[in-house]
């Protein structure tokens, strides 16, 4: 037996992007299921010539936390993740990086959302401008010496699911898996 997609049987939303379907599942029953239509996110790990990761420390609100991330966010209707990732590294911490390599995507929640997270890799980030920050944004940047991320990982103080994802991409690509 293979699995099948549910159909959906009606549409409607509360919200832009927040959909609610109701859908008839391969057995014949039928479910409500959630859909939130976000769109797609970027993240780097950039890494300067000595090795440092361009690591940002921000307050999130659902978790009310401050955490440890990797420059990212959403790109951009009509925008490239590429370009977004790139946009999103130069105003969150003013460092840029003459090559970004698309080094894995993955969605974030399938279960609940549709949209794409793309993980980049960038070698010999250099300050470049200040921080270009959006009203709601208020973030510390750090460098961090890549051998210190990965303790930082393993401590359980690296503790945003996705940042691990795109931190586990950009080391299986640099050959750093132990």
């Amino acid at each position: 037996m293979s699995l099948q997609s549910w159909k959906i049987l009606q549409s409607s939303y509360i919200r832009p992007r927040y959909r609610f379907d109701r859908v008839e599942l391969p057995s014949g029953k039928t479910f409500e299921a959630v859909a939130l239509e976000f769109r797609n996110w970027a993240s780097v790990m950039a890494l300067t010539k000595n090795q440092e990761a361009v690591l940002v420390k921000q307050f999130r609100h659902a978790a009310q936390a401050v955490v440890w991330e990797f420059p990212g966010g959403v790109v951009d209707d009509g925008e490239n993740p590429l370009e977004g990732a790139r946009r999103e590294l130069a105003e969150e911490t003013g460092y840029t990086a003459a090559n970004l390599i698309e080094v894995g995507r993955f969605y974030p929640n399938p279960a609940l959302q549709t949209n794409w997270m793309y993980a980049y890799l960038a070698f010999n980030a250099e300050k470049t401008d200040i921080q270009r920050l959006d009203e709601a944004e208020d973030i510390e940047v750090h460098l961090v010496p890549l051998d210190e991320l990965i303790a930082m990982a393993k401590r359980g103080e690296f503790l945003n699911g996705l940042q691990l994802a795109v931190l586990l991409h950009a080391l299986a690509h640099i050959n750093r898996i132990q």
